[in-house]
């Protein structure tokens, strides 16, 4: 058996995850954009995929552009480990990827010290998981959570279809349903993620073990005025869809105390506005509206209010509503038996671990519904993602990283010899 508190080679993890962040770097703003499916974001999958190669793995793409590299038997049930390489627009060098970068890490580690496992071990890179396009779309493939009708429908907020920008880099979006893993082909799926959240910095806790994940509602509204001349139309006779828009965000705080709780979020974080002129009055505002809540029942309560709400705000200011559900994606409690392995090797390292919720989502969330699945956080530097400022200090993922691999240890184990 594997003695414990084996530990990964810092170094060379942040040697790997510069290279993943050579793609899509913004000199201009000093972060990333590595969007689904953007060419920056194919590049990448190149590279690291060209990594695992040289590795000695066994690397092979599915339909979804989901990179695998294997380790170990070459037939019978994996251990899937890592993240994604996508990025939101302008987002940080840590999120998705270094999750990505610890999963090869580990398994070079394990390479190098002569560990044979007893079941197989899958560095996994997912594509589309930032929701360009509504879904988390690469373990969303592997799960066999995907409809014709829905990426069919699938659309970013600029109006690319998935369909299109995946035919643009030569995949075929409709292989996609009948790509997903048999049933019992994943013993576990584990990721590493940044927090992305305050809540570990505060507290001073280097690990965190995720115990459920929010689900994610995604709507896209418009309400729909009439433009006009700013200067001769009267403000009692004006339908300003971007004042209609204003009121309605302004309520977000009431509706979650009517319909939510201490875990309910409620953003507008994309609007157009047409004409979008300095001197005419908005005739139509379409935005996006993400909910997020770790219940199910009080997800579909604030949906229901935040419509009601609109409708009554739109009424007020003699526009018309319309609104579509781009996805749905259910909160879940993760797997409770690898949690309580974590927190035991994490005693057994002398690590202090929280459990805490997941408010942003996550791969781990699409595949516990297909196997049991862990999460692990490292803290986020002022809670801060999304963003360039994004950073979280090495010390921490050097701690997270060496909790993932005495993990994968245990449930991979080595072959007796």
């Amino acid at each position: 058996m594997p003695q414990p508190h084996a530990a990964i080679d810092l170094n060379r993890l942040k040697s790997l995850l510069a290279g993943v962040n050579r793609f899509g770097f913004n000199r201009r703003t000093g972060g990333y954009d590595r969007l689904g499916f953007s060419d920056a974001d194919m590049a990448c999958r190149d590279w690291f995929e060209q990594q695992m190669r040289s590795d000695g793995l066994t690397v092979w793409r599915d339909g979804a552009a989901n990179i695998f590299g294997r380790f170990g038997l070459d037939s019978g049930p994996a251990i899937l480990i890592g993240s994604h390489l996508d990025t939101v627009a302008n987002g940080g060098a840590f999120d998705g990827a270094l999750g990505v970068c610890v999963a090869l890490e580990c398994v070079r580690r394990l390479k190098e010290t002569g560990f044979s496992p007893a079941t197989a071990i899958e560095v996994i890179a997912t594509s589309e998981e930032e929701g360009r396009f509504g879904g988390m779309l690469g373990s969303q493939a592997i799960t066999g959570q995907l409809s014709a009708d829905w990426l069919e429908a699938a659309v970013d907020a600029g109006g690319t279809r998935l369909v299109d920008a995946m035919a643009d880099q030569g995949l075929e979006p409709q292989q996609l349903p009948a790509g997903a893993r048999d049933p019992g082909s994943v013993m576990a799926f584990l990721e590493l993620h940044i927090e992305q959240g305050p809540v570990l910095e505060a507290k001073k806790i280097a690990v965190g073990i995720a115990t459920t994940i929010s689900g994610v509602c995604y709507l896209e509204m418009t309400l729909a005025g009439t433009a006009n001349h700013s200067g001769t139309t009267p403000m009692s006779l004006r339908a300003d869809a971007f004042a209609g828009l204003a009121e309605l965000a302004t309520r977000i705080p009431e509706i979650i105390r009517i319909a939510g709780g201490a875990e309910s979020r409620i953003t507008i974080g994309h609007v157009a506005l047409t004409p979008n002129q300095p001197h005419t009055i908005p005739g139509k505002a379409v935005f996006s509206v993400i909910l997020r809540d770790t219940s199910e029942a009080t997800l579909q309560a604030l949906r229901s209010e935040f419509e009601q709400e609109a409708a009554r705000v739109a009424q007020r200011h003699g526009l018309t509503l319309m609104h579509t559900q781009r996805s749905w994606l259910a909160p879940v409690s993760l797997d409770a038996g690898l949690a309580d392995q974590l927190e035991h090797i994490a005693d057994e390292m002398r690590l202090k671990t929280l459990r805490l919720p997941s408010g942003a989502g996550h791969d781990a969330q699409t595949m516990q519904a297909f196997c049991p699945s862990a999460l692990i956080f490292v803290p986020s530097r002022h809670g801060i993602s999304h963003a360039p400022e994004e950073y979280s200090d090495w010390a921490d993922i050097e701690r997270g990283a060496n909790l993932m691999l005495n993990l994968l240890m245990e449930l991979a184990r080595e072959k007796s010899r």
